[in-house]
């Protein structure tokens, strides 16, 4: 591959299925993937234990720098480390996921992760996942994607998901939370999901899983990636 690091930027709504299209163009590639909403994760389920309302901007921003929030990976699979401790299954949460999209628009919580997320994309190959990667995190990715779908079909992928786990829910809300976790992010007014001007706009409702896959992966090559 080429001698620079080289940056896919994956930005999209909820449920668009960025984490797990991201995870299979990293291992194609041999990149390393960066679950950036994972890390906002951490941060969330960090202050829900600390009985932090997530809807508390100054107490969220007062207990951020005592989160460390490590990304590693073991026999390829990434961990998150919240000070320390494996929590890569306990962030995967409804509640979790909620608190999430609340904190993740505080400055303060922004500020707190952003100089990691660079670090990685400055010394290695990365495809990075979130809701503002070609805007904000990474404005000189070399590639990038917005993916999205449609609400339904987004609440459809989650509603299997979580009934294969075995848990409740309801489809009509699941859909709901959707469209109100996509008004809340493009509304909010520090680094609101859009669709950078130089991104490849991908929907994928009407799309197989390696369809997308390849449909990234091309657009890479198309910016100028090198694939061995």
């Amino acid at each position: 591959m080429q001698n620079q690091a080289f940056a896919i930027a994956v930005d999209g709504p909820a449920g668009a299925g960025k984490s797990t299209i991201a995870r299979l163009v990293a291992r194609q590639l041999g990149f390393v993937y960066v679950d950036t909403g994972a890390m906002y994760r951490a941060i969330a389920l960090y202050t829900l234990r600390r009985g932090i309302s997530p809807q508390d901007e100054e107490a969220v921003s007062a207990a951020v720098p005592e989160a460390e929030i490590t990304i590693c990976y073991e026999e390829g699979i990434q961990k998150v480390l919240l000070n320390g401790e494996d929590v890569s299954e306990k962030i995967r949460r409804e509640e979790v996921g909620k608190a999430a999209s609340a904190v993740s628009a505080y400055p303060a919580v922004r500020a707190h992760l952003l100089g990691l997320q660079r670090s990685l994309a400055q010394t290695t190959n990365v495809i990075m996942d979130g809701r503002d990667i070609g805007t904000c995190v990474l404005p000189g990715a070399q590639a990038k994607v917005f993916l999205t779908a449609s609400p339904r079909i987004r609440a459809m992928r989650r509603y299997k998901e979580l009934k294969e786990k075995g848990e409740m829910c309801n489809l009509q809300e699941i859909e709901q939370d959707i469209i109100e976790r996509d008004q809340k992010d493009m509304s909010r007014p520090i680094a609101p999901l859009k669709q950078a001007e130089d991104a490849v706009l991908i929907d994928s409702s009407d799309m197989g899983i390696d369809q997308v896959v390849s449909a990234i992966i091309g657009t890479a090559k198309s910016k100028g990636l090198m694939v061995r």
